[in-house]
């Protein structure tokens, strides 16, 4: 049987000359930090200094999640990245009862100013620059991370990181969405408006297909569905009122790394060019920021597993190495362990030993770009990026991204990709090193990270605590504001600032947009 790659596309045993006959170098590729972007967004690329080394981070209270931060940038970390727990992305305070039994689960609990202010209790924030994945209440946290640098003396000027803020593939794949689409769309341009004038280094929106790729989605269909929800966020924010080039060079990309190097490798050079050309001749965008395809990506979990967990150590390395070979400009690096349990602090520094290791060890930051002109890898870049353009015209054909996620267009190939793969993994066609292929009969017994249970009433004492000792009259007053911004045309974050301040929590925050804006229900229609 012929070997095909992630993307269903034909894997030719050997590429040569005539691979690529008829094939214009300087009109697909270009030069490094030019116009396509095809070899990278900078000149130098890691010649001069290696990508941002992040490491995905949070749980149980903010004093735990503040205490790993510390020991991360001890090992060496150069960027924080900030894990919330599901009541947190859901907007929901940790005393709500739909909160109970998640509360500091899978990353740390915020419910206020006060949760925020000890998550980056002794961390610099003038210095250190942080990610947070955060969608629906993204504006949320993003003003407390401001209110809590400005108690240090540091001004907004100076805060530089990314919120997520990526709500469309939310509706598609994950599910922590709160408002409908157009809602959400209203709330995410007015966070682009507000950080133009307010946080204007920081990186407004990281349109995200790892999650996407995380769920089933192939090479090609991960880039499509992303870029696809990156045109639907332009042209909302283009219908507001704001110029292109005013916003798009902080927009920012994330992307997942698996095994399969040379298409991983592939897929991040087609992105590229497909976004230089969109945001060139489509929206007609003239500041060379603006045409450049900026990423995040992180390894990919889902390819870890419980069996022979230190196997994942491995995988790990050559997911990472994908991606730098690929030209991210960040990177974080799962722990061995996280098929099991929450990351251990052993596991997290050997996760950013790996990158360091490929930093620092090898020769691939040595020039820019390694694989230009490699004969597969050109090859794999045009097939990837015909294979996405033919899915995002499919979905242009629908009305646009909103569109074909109502139809449920994205989430319905996404899921038949899934189960393509899972099909392959049970009969073995697929190797799965450990699961369905060199295994052992006895696993070595591994003692997981675990969340204390009492943190659930910890933060519910907290809660109480705040209540008792703000102002209500102040807090009634912003949030009644916060209504009054959302029934209008205000940008919402100005009136959400100062409820924040005021120290309302993030569940009354989110509330008040509930209450004018309704709920998302889904339809599985496609």
């Amino acid at each position: 049987m012929a070997r095909q790659t992630e993307s269903g596309l034909p894997f030719q045993q050997v590429y040569g000359p005539e691979t690529l006959e008829g094939w214009d170098p300087a009109e697909r590729l270009g030069e490094p930090g030019s116009y396509p972007f095809t070899r990278g967004v900078y000149a130098s690329m890691y010649t001069g200094k290696p990508w941002t080394m992040r490491q995905y981070a949070g749980f149980g209270t903010a004093a735990e999640s503040n205490a790993r931060y510390h020991q991360l940038i001890a090992a060496g970390t150069t960027g924080l990245s900030v894990a919330f727990d599901l009541p947190t992305q859901m907007g929901y305070d940790s005393d709500h009862p739909l909160a109970h039994g998640e509360v500091g689960k899978v990353g740390v609990a915020i419910d206020s100013i006060d949760d925020m202010r000890v998550l980056f209790g002794g961390i610099p924030l003038d210095t250190v620059s942080t990610s947070m994945t955060i969608n629906a209440p993204a504006a949320v946290l993003l003003l407390l991370y401001q209110l809590v640098a400005e108690e240090q003396g540091v001004p907004a000027s100076a805060l530089t990181g990314t919120i997520q803020n990526d709500v469309l593939k939310e509706y598609i794949a994950r599910g922590t969405y709160i408002y409908p689409p157009a809602q959400s769309l209203r709330l995410i341009t007015d966070i682009f408006s507000y950080c133009r004038a307010e946080i204007p280094r920081w990186n407004t929106i990281s349109i995200s297909g790892y999650h996407m790729a995380e769920a089933g989605a192939t090479p090609a269909q991960e880039i499509a569905f992303t870029l696809a929800d990156g045109i639907e966020y332009v042209r909302a924010a283009v219908a507001s009122g704001m110029d292109v080039d005013e916003f798009a060079p902080r927009l920012a990309f994330f992307f997942v790394s698996r095994t399969t190097l040379l298409e991983e490798v592939a897929k991040f050079r087609a992105a590229r060019r497909i976004w230089a050309h969109v945001m060139k001749e489509t929206f007609g965008a003239t500041d060379p920021k603006s045409l450049m395809l900026r990423f995040h990506t992180q390894t990919a979990g889902v390819q870890l597993t419980a069996q022979q967990p230190e196997v994942n150590l491995v995988r790990v390395a050559i997911q990472g190495l994908a991606a730098v070979l690929g030209g991210t400009q960040s990177l974080h690096t799962n722990s061995f362990d996280e098929a099991i349990a929450l990351p251990s602090e052993k596991a997290a520094r050997l996760a950013l030993r790996t990158q360091q290791v490929l930093a620092y060890e090898t020769d691939v930051t040595a020039t820019v770009d390694p694989f230009a002109g490699s004969y597969v890898v050109e090859a794999l870049t045009d097939e990837v990026e015909l294979a996405a353009l033919d899915l995002m015209r499919q979905i242009e054909e629908m009305g646009g991204a909103v569109a074909a996620i109502e139809r449920g267009f994205q989430k319905g190939q996404i899921e038949q990709s899934a189960y393509e793969v899972q099909q392959q993994i049970d009969s073995a066609e697929r190797v799965v090193v450990g699961v369905n292929r060199f295994t052992v009969d006895e696993e070595d017994y591994y003692e997981p990270l675990r969340v204390d249970p009492t943190i659930e009433a910890q933060q519910h004492e907290g809660i109480a605590q705040l209540r008792a000792a703000r102002d209500q009259s102040v807090v009634d007053a912003a949030l009644d504001a916060i209504r009054t911004a959302a029934r209008g045309t205000d940008n919402v974050l100005y009136p959400m600032r100062d409820a924040l301040r005021a120290r309302a929590t993030v569940g009354e925050v989110s509330d008040a947009l509930r209450e004018v804006w309704g709920l998302y229900r889904p339809t599985d229609a496609f």
